[in-house]
């Protein structure tokens, strides 16, 4: 498998990213089988690794840190902070105290000295993120972190993360992690080209939409378990994104065949051809599931055929922008946007209200 460096970090990471969020009690709790897919997926010339703290509650990287023992040395190692892991106030977010708690914590699960890539899993608009990037600049000065980088993060503010990081002579971010399939293109309005200025090396996840991009929500969608359930936004036929997305879904199903590709090769080949994107995350839950997406991992999309999804998803459209998985606080809080201040309360946002499902990824 080929290798490309990864923003200017120096590091050279394969085109496949494997990511982890469903080893675990959050997608399969058989310990031995997830090893196993690690194992494949480094046989198969993967070297790039992504897990997090809250995935499976720390379950994640205690199976990816064994999966590694005796390989460490050859793998991109990624994992995230932010979400919570615990009960109260200071067991989330991005502040120096939580921090330098949290890397201990998962240098520990994933019994490695130093983590090669540590991410920032979401903005935290109650830090400074100069507050952020100092913690971060003391960890890679420590000789704990390679490199850092940012996950879901909208355009401006990794530019303004940029310009902190110039102005303090701070740790630069030098990756950005952005949802991005055939039916969330919203990064390549701002987020890509911004990455791209500022030499940052990018990484997509959700290549196939949470399923979507492999034809199996054709019909009725049950939404009482599952992934379905816990992220109901993305899913409920009743909301108009998600209608639009199954009727979208049909026609790119016709042109993939038309082209004879699978809709999943399609997606996937899609993913990889955009030129800001370093490496593609691929969740296999099971062997069988590895396989599959190895299979599709090759293909390569002709201009027609990008033509014929440009007009059928035009570039940079969101179908449904619960997909775009981070809403602002200015747009969440309607008293940032009315200025008497006046409206109904918002409801917290899941990084507020404790651990009690999944963040998307």
């Amino acid at each position: 498998m080929e290798l490309r460096t990864l923003g200017r970090t120096g590091m050279q990471v394969s085109p496949l990213c494997l990511g982890t969020m469903m080893f675990g009690v959050w997608g399969n709790p058989d310990e031995k089988e997830s090893i196993g897919v690690i194992e494949a997926a480094l046989d198969a010339g993967i070297n790039f690794v992504d897990t997090a703290d809250v995935y499976s509650w720390g379950g994640s990287e205690e199976i990816v840190g064994k999966a590694l023992a005796d390989r460490r040395d050859e793998v991109v190692l990624a994992t995230k902070f932010h979400f919570p892991m615990g009960d109260g106030p200071h067991a989330s977010g991005n502040s120096r105290r939580w921090i330098t708690r949290a890397v201990e914590d998962s240098l520990r699960r994933l019994g490695t000295d130093r983590i090669d890539l540590y991410q920032v899993h979401r903005p935290d608009p109650e830090t400074d993120i100069e507050e952020t990037l100092s913690a971060l600049d003391d960890l890679v000065t420590a000789g704990k972190v390679c490199a850092v980088g940012t996950t879901t993060f909208p355009a401006e503010e990794i530019v303004e993360a940029q310009w902190a990081a110039e102005r303090r002579s701070l740790v630069r971010f030098r990756t950005e992690q952005a949802p991005y399939s055939l039916l969330n293109r919203a990064a390549e309005a701002a987020t890509f080209p911004t990455c791209l200025r500022h030499g940052l090396g990018v990484t997509t996840w959700s290549p196939l939409s949470e399923g979507w991009l492999t034809g199996k929500y054709q019909g009725e969608i049950d939404l009482t378990q599952g992934r379905q359930a816990a992220h109901r936004a993305n899913f409920d036929l009743g909301l108009t994104g998600n209608q639009l997305k199954q009727r979208t879904v049909a026609e790119l199903a016709k042109l993939a065949s038309d082209a004879g590709l699978t809709l999943m090769e399609m997606a996937l080949g899609f993913v990889r051809n955009h030129p800001a994107v370093t490496s593609v995350l691929i969740g296999p839950r099971t062997p069988e599931q590895l396989r599959g997406l190895l299979a599709a991992a090759d293909t390569v999309l002709d201009a027609d055929l990008l033509d014929r999804i440009d007009a059928c998803v035009p570039p940079g459209t969101v179908l449904n922008t619960a997909d775009s998985h981070y809403t602002p606080e200015a747009l969440a809080d309607p008293a940032l946007r009315r200025r008497t201040g006046t409206g109904s309360p918002v409801a917290p946002s899941w990084e507020r209200r404790g651990p009690s499902a999944p963040p998307h990824s």
